[in-house]
């Protein structure tokens, strides 16, 4: 089964079709309210808002002027132009995305908003196309889980970040194993649920990078609200190099 290609046909009728049908279906603005985007932040986004997230990095990150932040995954670009504010003119945002019409989306979503200091890079996050050592800080939204190689994934996001840098990461975890049947399920996969892990084992790759973890946030309420009650829930995750 090629994960890869269920993600991105996923993705693409998604960025095609302005549907949030991806990480949790249902309206986007009271998907994205419920993981922690204030209204201010939704104005700010516009319509690059899919609903497409499990949590909201930024509201946990400590992202300051100046930096260089990369975020992987970054779909319309929701995260990426948050930050893009944050990080203000002498900083600069990088959006990884492998599916081409996400990446054109949040372009189009960036220049709506007057966003000049971000950049949308076509790309998979297993093979980054960033310089060691290049970023001050790493956001990520419900992506990690619909890779097939998360520890790759962990080793190019501690190769390309500083020394001391950190991410913040949201994604789904699992509270207990899938049956086989789950695990192959198309729409369960693009759905952040057969691809994901279970909580420790999750953590425990972060850790083999060579990462410091730090649990920040969890929310087992995501199950009953988005995944029709399966046995998983939505972790925010501090990361230090």
């Amino acid at each position: 089964m090629d994960i890869k290609k269920i993600v991105k046909d996923a993705y693409k009728d998604i960025a095609t079709n302005n549907s949030g049908c991806g990480c949790g279906c249902n309206n986007a603005k009271s998907i994205s309210k419920s993981i922690g985007y204030s209204d201010e932040e939704l104005k700010i986004v516009g319509k690059a808002n899919l609903g497409l997230g499990c949590g909201n990095p930024l509201a946990f990150g400590k992202i300051k002027e100046g930096y260089i932040v990369l975020d992987l995954g970054s779909g319309a670009g929701i995260d990426a132009i948050l930050a893009a504010k944050k990080v203000g003119e002498k900083g600069k945002v990088i959006g990884v995305d492998m599916t081409g019409e996400m990446i054109k989306k949040a372009k189009e979503n960036a220049e709506k908003q007057g966003i000049k200091n971000v950049e949308f890079l076509l790309g998979e996050i297993e093979n980054l196309p960033i310089a060691d050592n290049f970023v001050d800080a790493i956001i990520t939204n419900c992506v990690i889980n619909l890779t097939p190689d998360k520890s790759k994934v962990f080793s190019e996001a501690y190769r390309v970040l500083k020394p001391g840098g950190k991410i913040y990461l949201s994604d789904i975890v699992l509270l207990e194993e899938l049956t086989e049947e789950q695990r192959n399920n198309k729409e369960l996969i693009s759905g952040c649920v057969a691809g994901a892990l279970l909580r420790n084992d999750y953590l425990n790759k972060i850790k083999e990078a060579g990462f410091r973890v730090k649990v920040l946030y969890e929310n087992t309420g995501i199950s009953k609200h988005q995944y029709n009650g399966m046995p998983l829930e939505s972790i925010m995750v501090e990361l230090t190099k």
